[in-house]
């Protein structure tokens, strides 16, 4: 077993891998920068140490040979780097193993070859599962795209070949708008991944998009913990997710997790992994990509199975086969989870910055709250806006949904502007009640991103009322024995 790790992250993932590794009796390292010096993920950590003072001007978590440094020059045996960052960097994997320091996920080649998306396409494309119409590889041009667009047929969707989060995307609707979104999408994808090749594909109009997580060890055992619901989502980044699926059969479920398995096994995947699919409205399914990490919205999975992904994780980087079977897995319920981020809904989910003053969790055993704040916590605009994910576990959906609402009205936060109103706004649509929404739903489907309480305006009232009063009193002492028309006067004027 693993003794040490260094979680090359910050925010609620960091607390929650410590959380895991410590009940593992593993030793955990924490990662402090100068960006957020008092960060509440620090206090998780059995040790922190300082990101070392370098001319660099890659970001500390993207910074390979330093975090690697760090790992060897404290004897630390292997490096877990949570999602986003360096979780899916071929490269990180390489210096791990060249180093003799573990780290924690797939092979190098594993995530080099689901990385690139074109590779990821043929790999699937061989392994029998259901494709949707694309270009032959990645387009080089204008001219080249332009043509695998009109033998595919509008509408198409150009994509990064190293893309992800919806970044290097672009839909084209007309031939007219193509040269311009494929330089844009090729521009984008230099910017986020180094790398400006990207890929024509069918679009799919507001398709549902549904995930399979899967687990492999070393050893050739592979096994599904079935599926996660994705399709609340903005420009392509999920808001809102759920297990499992209220768009999915048993037929069908059986279906694709078959699929992904084989993928995983086509590529001798090992680890933690999720294949992702679109489901278009004849409930035919179609590849998408495969993310070779911990998800964000990890925990509903773990909340109806029962099963510590990150201690799989853990385990599988220790070399030890996997401790359960397919037969083992039971899903238990429904679970939601809702992100809360530090944004602005109505100023169009604009980024929101400030310092929490205040934050009141909601309570229930039914209730898990992963978060990497606290009351002091400086939100700044250095890193990425999810603040917490509220997940809520019930015996059905729709006492899922009730309760989620319930845990929301619970949850303040206060000092920043939050999607609070807007997960709530979700939970009361009737269309995402029905089960029957898809990825338009924010866009095209929603007439309100934010949620108005049934007695806003009368709590607005008494708030008012208690800051009338407060400044009468206020004002009284004040005055003393001041003539009582004086004293309206002055009140008028509050």
């Amino acid at each position: 077993m693993i003794q040490s790790i260094l979680i090359a992250n910050r925010g609620e993932i960091a607390i929650r891998i410590a959380q895991t590794a410590k009940r593992m009796g593993i030793t955990t390292y924490a990662i402090r920068t100068a960006k957020e010096p008092e960060a509440l993920y620090l206090s998780a950590a059995d040790h922190v140490i300082n990101f070392p003072n370098t001319d660099s001007t890659i970001p500390e978590f993207l910074d390979i040979e330093s975090i690697v440094a760090i790992a060897k020059a404290n004897g630390i045996e292997a490096i877990h780097p949570g999602y986003g960052y360096l979780s899916e960097n071929a490269l990180l994997a390489d210096h791990c193993q060249q180093t003799g320091v573990i780290f924690i996920g797939p092979p190098a080649n594993v995530i080099r070859a689901m990385g690139d998306k074109i590779t990821a396409k043929e790999i699937a494309g061989k392994a029998g599962i259901p494709m949707p119409g694309g270009s032959n590889g990645a387009v080089s041009n204008v001219e080249a795209a332009t043509q695998a667009a009109q033998k595919i047929g509008f509408p198409v969707i150009i994509k990064a070949s190293a893309g992800g989060g919806g970044r290097g995307m672009r839909i084209v609707h007309k031939a007219k708008e193509l040269p311009r979104l494929f330089n844009e999408a090729s521009s984008e994808a230099l910017r986020a991944f180094n790398d400006p090749s990207v890929f024509v594909e069918k679009y799919l109009v507001s398709p549902k998009h549904i995930e399979m997580q899967v687990v492999a060890d070393a050893h050739g055992n592979i096994i599904h913990l079935g599926e996660r619901e994705c399709s609340v989502q903005r420009k392509h980044q999920k808001l809102i997710e759920e297990a499992p699926s209220p768009a999915l059969t048993p037929a069908l479920r059986a279906q694709m997790a078959e699929a992904a398995v084989n993928l995983a096994k086509a590529v001798n995947y090992q680890s933690l992994g999720t294949v992702e699919f679109l489901l278009d409205k004849d409930n035919k399914f179609y590849f998408m990509e495969m993310n070779t990490r911990i998800q964000v919205e990890h925990p509903v999975t773990e909340m109806i199975t029962g099963v510590d992904l990150v201690e799989l994780q853990i385990r599988i980087a220790s070399g030890e086969k996997l401790p359960i079977c397919q037969a083992d897995v039971k899903q238990n319920g429904w679970a939601i989870e809702c992100r809360i981020n530090a944004e602005d809904v109505q100023s169009g989910f604009a980024p929101a910055t400030g310092t929490i003053k205040g934050i009141r969790f909601p309570q229930g055993n039914h209730i898990r709250f992963d978060t990497g704040i606290a009351r002091g916590s400086e939100v700044t605009p250095h890193f990425d806006s999810m603040m917490a994910k509220l997940i809520v576990h019930k015996a059905s959906r729709k006492d899922a949904i009730k309760a989620t609402m319930t845990a929301l009205q619970q949850l303040h936060i206060k000092g920043v502007k939050t999607t609070i109103p807007f997960c709530k706004a979700v939970m009361d649509n009737k269309l995402f009640k029905s089960g029957n929404y898809n990825t338009s739903l924010i866009e095209e489907q929603m007439t309100d991103l934010v949620y108005r309480e049934e007695d806003e305006e009368i709590l607005a009232t008494l708030l008012a009322i208690s800051h009338y009063t407060r400044e009468h009193e206020q004002v009284s002492s004040e005055m003393g024995s001041i003539d009582p028309w004086v004293l309206k006067k002055r009140l008028k004027s509050l």
